[in-house]
């Protein structure tokens, strides 16, 4: 008999345990869910917008925004320190230097369609996290500007510098810093390679989405 309760006693105690571990395990699934979820909320370009229903000058040069959005999204998503500080040789650029030129260009990108000059200031330190986050808002106002816009023509260029400015039409906008920006999103897909942690294979910039 006391044999008997004794094996009730370990078969319950066995069967509390595959439980616990059983709601530990689907906590963890939950936290990194909305981890992944919170974050996809806060950062644009998780995906791609759906496309709009006519093709104008507007619409057409969104798209091409809205696809350099979504190459750096993935680019840059789930970086560590050891791929931000990783350069092939002492002459390339890190990724996080690539990284802060993407920066720089994404301010001449939604200066342009803010309609304002390009005026080298000193910024304050940012963490990689805030220069992402910086970096896709930039690119998602330019995006949502240009797809509402009738006459792409009025968002120039601008560089100033002390009294001297100069000025450029959109069309150096798409040759310069949009195709340039899409040049370097390449480059840090090729650099996180190199250091241990590729790109996400299952983002497809065919269809601007996560394949299921």
């Amino acid at each position: 008999m006391e044999r008997q309760q004794y094996q009730i006693k370990n078969k319950l105690k066995i069967n509390l345990m595959k439980r616990i571990i059983l709601l530990f395990s689907i906590l963890i699934s939950i936290n990194m869910f909305s981890q992944e979820n919170s974050e996809s909320e806060v950062l644009p370009y998780y995906q791609i917008p759906d496309y709009p229903e006519t093709y104008t000058a507007g619409t057409v040069a969104a798209r091409m925004v809205d696809g350099l959005g979504f190459r750096y999204y993935w680019a840059t998503e789930n970086l560590r320190e050891e791929d931000l500080e990783y350069r092939p040789n002492d002459e390339a650029r890190s990724t996080v230097e690539t990284i802060d030129h993407l920066y720089g260009l994404s301010k001449v990108i939604v200066n342009s369609t803010l309609q304002k000059p390009n005026i080298r200031t000193e910024e304050p330190e940012m963490t990689f996290a805030e220069k992402r986050k910086k970096t896709l808002d930039n690119i998602k106002t330019a995006a949502d500007i240009l797809r509402e816009s009738n006459d792409i023509t009025e968002y120039k260029v601008i560089f100033q510098r002390d009294e001297q400015s100069s000025e450029y039409p959109f069309w150096n906008n798409i040759n310069g810093p949009i195709a340039d920006a899409l040049w370097h999103c390449g480059q840090v897909v090729l650099l996180r390679r190199s250091s241990g942690n590729p790109f996400n294979s299952k983002a497809s910039v065919f269809q601007g989405k996560l394949r299921e």
